[in-house]
């Protein structure tokens, strides 16, 4: 049983993000083999035809979807399930219009907001400039398409709206257009991961990213946090499933609105939903991440292992819903 694992084929000047596929790799390719079949990995790059050629000829089961962006760019995350979809070839994880949108992040807050799912205010650059928003700030700058926090630092928090302006026109003169901007959230920040069950979507242990010893440092889980294994911030952002009793509601919300944010994106096999809870209490959907990272490390793996899975029983659940 011929199974294909696809990802974004991986240059030698590669952030450390886009390297880290590889390890995804290695490790789907080893559940894959002790479930039973014949894992080929295989590179996507803007070649498209000739990864479709190999699709064709090999006569693969399924895909197994690890593709997080093609040569260094999210916005074409949605190619290759489309392409996948135009072969009838099945695949792994959520399909090509839940990807498209929940990549494009103000597409996806337009819907969380329409479907009255609580998420920070946001709004493009232009509407700014033009003086067409009503929100006092403080702002962050986020991109529209990369993940993995790319870009994203203290750096891109505004408390003042000259500063806001300034920051934007100098993106503008430098032909930089894939952002916007949205309210900042000072508090807590949730990561919920779920994964597909026989009866719906399992929320996973609740993991939160506390902010240690950052005292008056503005708190943002930003790309040093998460790769930069020299930094502050990588060793004082810490993952915890620890909850006092007193947080039990506000758990209990974050399940109900994670739930919600599945069945609005109809995502499939595994996703998570990154939240910031304001100093009141209340929590703000920041992102929904389809296919999450599938490393041993990362956090998604550590809430399956925290819910007492195994690396396999994960990836079997995964393409069980493909």
């Amino acid at each position: 049983m011929k199974v294909a694992i696809l990802y974004g084929e991986v240059s030698k000047e590669a952030r450390e993000d886009e390297k880290d596929v590889l390890v995804e790799v290695e490790a789907v390719s080893k559940s894959l083999y002790n479930l039973g079949y014949d894992p080929v990995a295989l590179p996507l790059s803007m070649n498209i035809k000739k990864t479709i050629d190999k699709l064709k000829q090999c006569g693969y089961l399924f895909v197994f979807n690890l593709i997080e962006s093609i040569e260094g760019k999210d916005q074409f995350i949605h190619i290759a399930p489309t392409v996948l979809d135009s072969l009838k070839i099945p695949y792994t994880g959520s399909k090509s219009d839940a990807i498209y949108i929940t990549t494009n992040k103000l597409l996806a807050k337009k819907l969380l907001k329409a479907s009255h799912i609580p998420t920070p205010f946001s709004f493009t650059a232009e509407n700014f400039l033009n003086n067409n928003i009503r929100s006092k700030g403080p702002w962050i700058i986020k991109s529209i398409w990369e993940h993995a926090s790319i870009g994203l630092d203290e750096n891109s928090v505004f408390f003042k709206k000259d500063l806001l302006k300034k920051e934007i026109k100098k993106r503008f003169s430098e032909g930089e257009r894939n952002y916007f901007v949205e309210d900042y959230i000072d508090g807590r920040e949730f990561n919920i991961s779920l994964l597909a069950g026989k009866d719906g979507p399992e929320v996973l242990p609740h993991a939160e990213i506390k902010f240690v010893d950052y005292n008056e440092k503005i708190k943002v889980v930003g790309y040093r946090a998460k790769w930069d294994e020299s930094s502050f911030e990588y060793h004082h952002t810490i993952r915890s499933f620890d909850f006092p009793e007193e947080d039990s509601l506000l758990l209990d919300k974050l399940t109900k609105i994670s739930k919600d944010c599945w069945d609005l994106f109809d995502l499939k096999g595994y996703g998570r939903v990154d939240f910031r809870v304001d100093l009141k209490g209340n929590p703000w959907v920041l992102e929904v991440n389809i296919n999450p990272c599938l490393s041993p490390d990362s956090g998604f793996i550590a809430a399956t292992v925290k819910a007492g899975l195994s690396y396999e029983e994960v990836i079997k659940r995964i393409i069980g819903e493909r």
